[in-house]
């Protein structure tokens, strides 16, 4: 099941970019986007790690997943409040942490 798949089935709407200069053109045409779901590894001018940390910056309410199949992720990589995931990961996990992420509010510092 594709990452946009997964999030359709757990009832949220999807949004895909090809990249992170996709991913951040959306966010700067849209005020509605609550969490971003991305991949480390991506083309583009950055990856999954370097544009979770871009979008805290200047989203900071925004809540992040990132998964990686390749790369060992630690959540101590990534912007607090952030959620890592290894590849394969278990979708059951990624919906559990969308809806938990999204039921906290706008505060990233909360996020445990």
């Amino acid at each position: 099941m594709s990452a946009v798949d997964l999030v359709f089935s757990a009832g949220y709407e999807a949004l895909e970019a090809c990249d992170a200069d996709e991913a951040i053109r959306i966010l700067v045409s849209r005020n509605d986007i609550d969490l971003v779901f991305t991949d480390v590894q991506m083309p583009g001018t950055m990856d999954g790690i370097k544009l979770s940390h871009y979008i805290r910056n200047r989203w900071p309410p925004v809540r992040l997943i990132v998964a990686s199949g390749a790369a060992i992720l630690e959540e101590s990589d990534l912007p607090m409040g952030s959620r890592a995931f290894s590849k394969p990961y278990d979708n059951h996990a990624i919906t559990d942490a969308m809806a938990h992420l999204l039921s906290i509010g706008n505060t990233p510092e909360l996020v445990s």
